[in-house]
């Protein structure tokens, strides 16, 4: 099927892409439900992160995360405390720290990414043909883009529907 106009003008397209990205996020939350890990999703959001991009200071998570550092500080407070990260001097620059992934943060990652990547590719296996596979790695590659953009505020009138 043809892109139609309505389909790939930015602002229905962003309320598309919203409501579809939502959707699967809850999937992805429910079919990992059958496992208790004790953490929050901003929790288990921030601990892959962290494991994802290696050491990494409070600031720059924050910045990754869209959260405020105090956001940040409550929740690595607690993956410390749960033993799950770690942080160290940044040998750069004493005055910060670097936090990482303990091993027992890695193996709660690892758990995890397997649980949702298991469901994810039987439904994909399932579902999606091998051309539709091509446009969803596709996809994936500009889905990751877009939310590492970096934009100026917009003015009140710019994203209206």
């Amino acid at each position: 099927m043809a892109p139609t106009r309505a389909r790939t003008d930015a602002s229905a397209l962003a309320v598309q892409l919203g409501l579809a990205m939502t959707r699967l996020r809850s999937r992805l939350r429910l079919e990992q439900a059958s496992v208790t890990t004790g953490q929050t999703m901003s929790q288990l959001s921030v601990l892959g992160r962290i494991a994802d991009s290696g050491p990494i200071t409070a600031s720059a998570l924050a910045q990754a995360e869209h959260v405020r550092a105090q956001s940040i500080a409550e929740t690595v407070a607690t993956l410390k405390k749960q033993g799950l990260v770690e942080a160290n001097p940044d040998p750069t620059d004493g005055r910060k720290s670097l936090l990482s992934v303990t091993a027992a943060g890695r193996r709660l990652v690892d758990s995890i990414v397997d649980l949702r990547g298991a469901w994810l590719a039987r439904a994909i296996e399932q579902d999606v043909t091998a051309d539709e596979r091509e446009v969803l790695a596709h996809a994936a590659e500009i889905l990751s883009r877009v939310a590492d953009c970096r934009l100026e505020p917009a003015s009140d009138e710019a994203w209206r529907v």
